[in-house]
């Protein structure tokens, strides 16, 4: 029994030092972590607060209504003269919002419902067609027109568009990339790699997607072609 005790207590002991010369270092560096404003620093934890715009969003002011059922008030000013107000400001629109500590200030904002939808660029390859990503509800996202790379899932991670994706001959391996909007609009949608050295960041230009007018035989929209241009056999 004396030994049981004794054993017990040179355990307590040696945990405390290791608590005392490491354990409490690793403690006040997550702390840290969690307490810096920069959406720059690393850190494990989405700080993204979604919910819908609300009725009393006004110029320099966002209202918003949090999924959690609380109703935040959050000034703009910041985030607006950094362009980081992305999508516009709609009642009713579902929000994603990257808040400052205090959660009195707005420092990125994404409206959802601009994002989703379909977008596509020119064929970096030769530009004869048009490939793109489909952004869609719950977090899906699919390629468009194009085979080298499947696109997966979407999020938005503090502020920033996170896109998993798989590359053609890669096999079971999947890429989980972190982009930075650079313009969100009702036609336009642009972000760039992040977090990558500038001489090897990318940036993806998309427009969205427009179904093209239906062409007769002659190249001629069928909306605009009439009797006058009808060949007779």
């Amino acid at each position: 029994m004396k030994k049981n005790v004794f054993f017990g207590m040179a355990a307590a002991v040696a945990l405390t030092m290791s608590s005392c010369f490491g354990g409490g270092k690793a403690q006040q560096q997550q702390v840290e972590f969690e307490e810096s404003d920069s959406t720059e620093s690393y850190s494990p934890f989405d700080k993204t607060i979604y919910g819908l715009c609300g009725n009393g969003t006004a110029m320099n002011t966002l209202q918003l209504l949090t999924d959690n059922g609380d109703t935040l008030n959050l000034d703009l000013t910041n985030a607006q003269e950094n362009g980081q107000v992305f999508g516009g400001l709609q009642a009713g629109d579902r929000m994603a919002v990257l808040p400052n500590k205090n959660k009195t200030e707005a420092q990125i904002v994404i409206n959802q419902n601009t994002l989703l939808g379909d977008w596509v660029m020119p064929n970096p390859i030769d530009g004869s067609s048009e490939v793109g990503i489909r952004i869609k509800e719950g977090g899906i996202a699919e390629s468009i027109d194009q085979s080298s790379i499947v696109y997966k899932t979407w999020k938005i991670y503090n502020g920033k568009l996170e896109i998993l994706s798989q590359r053609e001959g890669g096999g079971d391996m999947e890429e989980l990339n972190l982009y930075e909007l650079i313009l969100l609009g009702a036609d336009s949608l642009v972000y760039k790699t992040s977090g990558v050295d500038k001489q090897e960041e990318e940036t993806f230009e998309y427009s969205r997607w427009k179904e093209k007018p239906a062409m007769d035989l002659h190249g001629l929209k069928l909306e605009d072609s009439g009797d006058e241009f009808r060949i007779d056999h």
